[in-house]
């Protein structure tokens, strides 16, 4: 648990810095770092940490629901296998993430002079390239099936943790006073909640404006406003 805890943290830090946009133009003034390198990183930064924040909030669900979970052979057995294989599980969603975003240092750079069906500008001096159909349609699928999944296992985990937070407390009065136990399993209800909410109308005007190549500039302040207040309040 800490060190989710530590990554959840360190991710949602970082993401609320490239969020803001100022601090990379402060960079590269300061180093006269060109602006396609700085778009790139933007970009890049940006989309990993939105990335890793979905898989490592999923994976906080799923340990607190076995935690909590009444003990039988399958789950102690589960229980122990997750424990001991934490660290792969850590590289697995690191390297996974990592690679498959690197899609972005291709298709991303400074905006142009190309005309606007060949680049969709995004702030006011960076843009992301048009791709090849396939292509799009893949990264598309793949996101859209990772999401999905993972948005609807922590449904099912917090469902399940909420019935067995009832199960153990409703009717025993000796309980009332809220255990640590209680505690974790609330903050985590809440915080996946508040992740799926935000994450799903993020997930929207992203893919509305992939669909329609086009990002206007309130539509996009809102949506960092959205990722910013989820980024802040959850370490």
């Amino acid at each position: 648990m800490d060190m989710i805890s530590f990554q959840l943290t360190f991710i949602h830090i970082v993401l609320l810095f490239p969020g803001g946009n100022i601090w990379l133009w402060d960079i590269r003034d300061a180093l006269n770092i060109e602006n396609g390198f700085k778009c790139k990183t933007y970009f890049f930064l940006n989309r990993v940490m939105r990335s890793l924040s979905i898989c490592i909030t999923c994976l906080l669900g799923v340990i607190q629901a076995v935690t909590i979970s009444t003990s039988t052979f399958f789950l102690a057995k589960f229980k122990y296998k997750l424990k001991k294989y934490m660290i792969s599980v850590f590289l697995f969603i690191w390297s996974f993430n990592l690679s498959f975003t690197s899609y972005l240092i291709i298709y991303s750079g400074a905006l142009t002079n190309m005309s606007e069906t060949k680049q969709l500008r995004v702030t006011k001096f960076c843009s992301l390239f048009s791709m090849n159909y396939i292509i799009r349609a893949l990264i598309l699928t793949v996101t859209m099936s990772r999401d999905v999944l993972l948005v609807g296992l922590m449904l099912v985990t917090s469902a399940y943790m909420r019935h067995q937070w009832q199960h153990k407390y409703l009717y025993n009065l000796s309980h009332l006073r809220a255990s640590p136990e209680k505690r974790a399993t609330q903050t985590i209800l809440l915080l996946v909640v508040c992740f799926v909410v935000m994450y799903w109308v993020d997930f929207i005007i992203s893919f509305t404006a992939a669909q329609f190549w086009m990002y206007n500039p309130v539509i996009l302040s809102t949506q960092n406003f959205i990722m910013n207040v989820y980024a802040t309040i959850t370490p």
